[in-house]
């Protein structure tokens, strides 16, 4: 699904050039769940835009669904952004004043193929709890059901990969328990996950975990038996379910 080869990304920052990634080679087979991590400044962030398409390699090749994307320009990275991401990102990126069902539709607004928008933002909206939600403002949502509106939108066009930006870093335990278990439900349903975090406890939920360190890989190791969220709900305290 996802296949980088000697991946490189320099900014210039002024007269300085910034090595963010150091040649990164890396295979995301289809229907995997990966957890990437690292350090501040490690290249991870780096790396998921790079795999996300908003932004480009310096040098390398990204075949995403057996298609190159390294050398694509803004439009073509956009027409596949559509077609075959989702992107679940931290601080949710919702607008203020639409509601739930509108922020759900607006991925299909760029999609001049897309057709009963509505009827499948509603269906994305359902599949992740919030059919009773579905006219409330960001204003009027929690931080969990916020983040899950972002996952609706995501998964509102069918892709055939999801990428999480630190999906959980802005949750507490309960509720980042509850977006795990959304994410490990989509990885059971066939869906290839990747997701960036810093948390341990959180990247203990997917089948790999791949550790960045100043612009380079230092560890790919598979996870033997990961966290189940719903096992994980279910021994929290009471005093966490308010």
């Amino acid at each position: 699904m996802i296949k980088v080869a000697n991946l490189q990304k320099i900014y210039q920052m002024g007269d300085v050039q910034v090595r963010a990634l150091k040649g990164v080679s890396l295979e995301v087979k289809k229907g995997e769940f990966v957890a990437i991590m690292g350090p501040s400044g490690s290249g991870k962030s780096t790396f998921m835009n790079i795999i996300g398409c908003l932004d480009e390699p310096t040098d390398g090749s990204y075949m995403l669904d057996n298609q190159e994307v390294a050398g694509m320009d803004d439009d073509e990275l956009a027409a596949v952004r559509n077609r075959k991401i989702g992107f679940v990102f931290q601080t949710f990126n919702l607008i203020s004043r639409r509601s739930a069902l509108r922020q759900v539709m607006l991925p299909m607004l760029y999609n001049p193929d897309a057709i009963n928008a509505e009827d499948k933002a509603r269906a994305a909206l359902e599949r992740v709890g919030l059919g009773e939600r579905m006219d409330h403002k960001p204003n009027e949502l929690s931080g969990g059901q916020q983040q899950r509106v972002a996952i609706a939108r995501a998964l509102v066009t069918d892709p055939v990969i999801i990428l999480g930006d630190e999906p959980t870093g802005n949750l507490d335990t309960r509720t980042s328990e509850e977006i795990m278990a959304i994410f490990q439900q989509l990885h059971r349903e066939g869906k290839t996950v990747v997701i960036v975090t810093h948390e341990e406890d959180i990247g203990k939920h997917a089948q790999r975990v791949v550790k960045f360190k100043d612009g380079h890989i230092v560890s790919d190791q598979p996870i033997d038996s990961p966290l189940d969220a719903m096992t994980v709900l279910a021994k929290l305290p009471k005093e966490e379910e308010q």
